[in-house]
């Protein structure tokens, strides 16, 4: 069985999720720590660093609602093991900029402190999204 804080902590991680997809912002922010840090790796894809703080996590979710297209055929998996909350799911879509469809299977590392999300590190098919994010090479004129 689960200890009390674990099951907490998952909680709060799916109460984070259903903040991003019902574009609860207040919310959302209630649920994260004022230093919270989010790594999505890669380039060559609109969202790939490390976004941190309050300002920076707001940043990076407004990035995407202009950005990318996504939905989540099926909910995710939710691991879970003291502070650490692993997110294992998949998520389909297209880069609005390309038009280019992708699918992702991603898991979300998600450390939770004191009832506040302090770090995100995704785990994501990097080059999935960065294939999709590529624009045609024009032809030399």
């Amino acid at each position: 069985m689960k200890d009390k804080i674990t099951q907490e902590n998952v909680q709060i991680v799916q109460d984070f999720f259903a903040a991003i997809g019902g574009g609860d912002k207040q919310g959302l922010l209630a649920l994260v720590a004022e230093e919270i840090e989010w790594i999505i790796p890669g380039k060559d894809w609109p969202l790939a660093g490390t976004h941190r703080g309050h300002a920076g996590l707001a940043k990076v979710l407004q990035k995407a609602s202009e950005e990318v297209e996504m939905t989540y055929p099926k909910p995710p998996d939710f691991v879970a093991q003291g502070d650490r909350v692993l997110v294992v799911g998949v998520a389909t879509g297209k880069i609005k900029a390309t038009n280019k469809p992708f699918k992702d299977d991603w898991v979300f590392d998600i450390t939770v402190r004191n009832g506040k999300i302090t770090n995100i590190r995704e785990y994501i098919d990097t080059q999935a999204l960065a294939r999709a994010s590529e624009m045609p090479i024009s032809p030399r004129a």
